[in-house]
C-alpha cells in the first residue's frame, strides 16, 4: 500500500514539476479574470433592484413587451426573460444583483478548457515514458506493473480534480473582486427541464460542476487509454481532442439512427437531464446514460491495462 501512495506522489510530482503545467494554469487564470471583465462590462450586469422591486419588473416587462412588438428576432428571447420576470414577482422571490455565484456558475462552461488540458496530461503520462526511455526505471523496480499503471491513472485525475478546484476557487474570487457577493447562499431563478425553478447558489455550483466533472473524468480516462496501448502522446491527444471538439456533431449526424444513444459523446453531458435540450433520443434517460459511461469506462480501463501490462512491453 505504501507502494501506491508513493508512486502517485511521485507521478503527482512529476506533472506539477513541469513549466508547462504552470503554464496552463496561468492560462486558465488569464482566461478567468478575461471573462469577468468582459461580464463587467455587459449591460444589465450589475443591475440591482430597490425596495420596490416587484414594481420594476412590471414596468421592465412592458418595456419588453413593447420591444418585442417593434422588433420581431426578439420575441423569444423577451419572452424568456417576461417568464422569468413574473416568476419572480409570483413568487415573491426578489431578483439578486450579478455576483461571485453566479459568476461561476457561468464558468462551468470553462470545465471543456479543463477537459483539454487534462487530455495534454493524460495523453502524455504514459506515452512520454516511452519515448524519454524512463519506463526502464519504472519497470526494473519490484513493483507491479499494475500498480504503476493505476498509480498514473489516479494522478491524472488528481490533477482533473485539483484544476477544476482552482477553476471555482478562481472564479469566486475574482467574481466577488469584480462584482461582489449577493450573500453567503443567494436563492437563484433558473430555467431547466422542468420549466422555471429556483435554487440555491451553492446547490446549483455542485450540479452544475458535478455534471462536468462526468464529461472531464471521461476524457481523460479516454485519453490514457490512447497513451498506454499507442505509446504516442501526439496521437493520445490529437484523437481525443478531435473527438472531444467533434463529439456533439458526430452524435447529431448519426441522431436519426436508433443505435446513435450508445454513442460515447452521447452520454457524456449529463447536464442535458436538467436543461430543455433534451437528450439525442426520447428514450434515454440519466440511468441509461450512466450505464453506458460505465460501460466505456470498464473498457478503457481493460484496454489500458491489457496492453501495459504485457510481457513484451517495451522490450522488457
Amino acid at each position: 500500500m505504501a507502494n501506491i501512495f508513493g508512486l502517485i506522489w511521485n507521478e503527482v510530482s512529476k506533472i506539477y514539476i513541469q513549466k508547462s503545467t504552470w503554464i496552463m494554469y496561468i492560462f486558465l487564470a488569464v482566461l478567468i479574470i478575461a471573462v469577468a471583465a468582459i461580464t463587467a462590462t455587459t449591460d444589465g450586469a450589475n443591475k440591482e433592484y430597490g425596495e420596490d422591486w416587484q414594481e420594476e419588473l412590471q414596468t421592465e416587462n412592458e418595456a419588453l413587451t413593447e420591444e418585442m412588438q417593434e422588433e420581431e428576432f426578439l420575441v423569444d428571447m423577451n419572452t424568456q426573460k417576461i417568464e422569468m420576470n413574473q416568476y419572480h414577482m409570483d413568487n415573491g422571490i426578489k431578483p439578486v444583483s450579478y455576483d461571485a455565484w453566479q459568476f461561476v456558475i457561468e464558468n462551468a462552461m470553462l470545465s471543456s478548457v479543463i477537459s483539454l488540458l487534462t487530455i495534454i496530461v493524460a495523453g502524455g503520462i504514459v506515452a512520454n515514458e516511452f519515448r524519454w526511455g524512463t519506463i526502464k526505471q519504472l519497470l526494473i523496480r519490484p513493483i507491479s506493473r499494475t500498480v504503476i499503471l493505476l498509480s498514473k491513472y489516479i494522478a491524472v485525475l488528481i490533477f482533473a480534480l485539483i484544476t477544476l478546484a482552482f477553476l471555482l476557487i478562481l472564479s469566486w474570487i475574482t467574481g466577488a473582486l469584480f462584482f461582489g457577493v449577493a450573500g453567503g447562499n443567494p436563492e437563484l431563478v433558473i430555467r431547466n427541464s422542468e420549466g422555471i425553478a429556483s435554487v440555491t447558489a451553492i446547490g446549483e455550483v455542485i450540479s452544475g460542476y458535478g455534471f462536468k466533472l462526468v464529461n472531464l473524468f471521461m476524457m481523460a480516462t479516454f485519453a490514457f487509454m490512447i497513451s498506454s496501448i499507442f505509446r504516442n502522446s501526439a496521437l493520445a491527444i490529437g484523437m481525443a481532442v478531435f473527438l472531444m471538439m467533434a463529439g456533439t456533431s458526430i452524435v447529431q449526424f448519426f441522431a436519426d439512427k436508433v443505435w446513435s444513444k450508445f454513442i460515447l459523446f452521447a452520454n457524456t453531458d449529463l447536464t442535458i437531464y436538467d436543461s430543455q435540450i433534451g437528450p439525442v433520443r426520447e428514450e434515454m434517460t440519466m440511468g441509461f446514460s450512466i450505464g453506458v459511461l460505465v460501460v466505456y469506462w470498464i473498457i478503457f480501463i481493460l484496454a489500458s491495462w491489457l496492453v501495459f501490462t504485457r510481457r513484451d512491453v517495451a522490450g522488457q
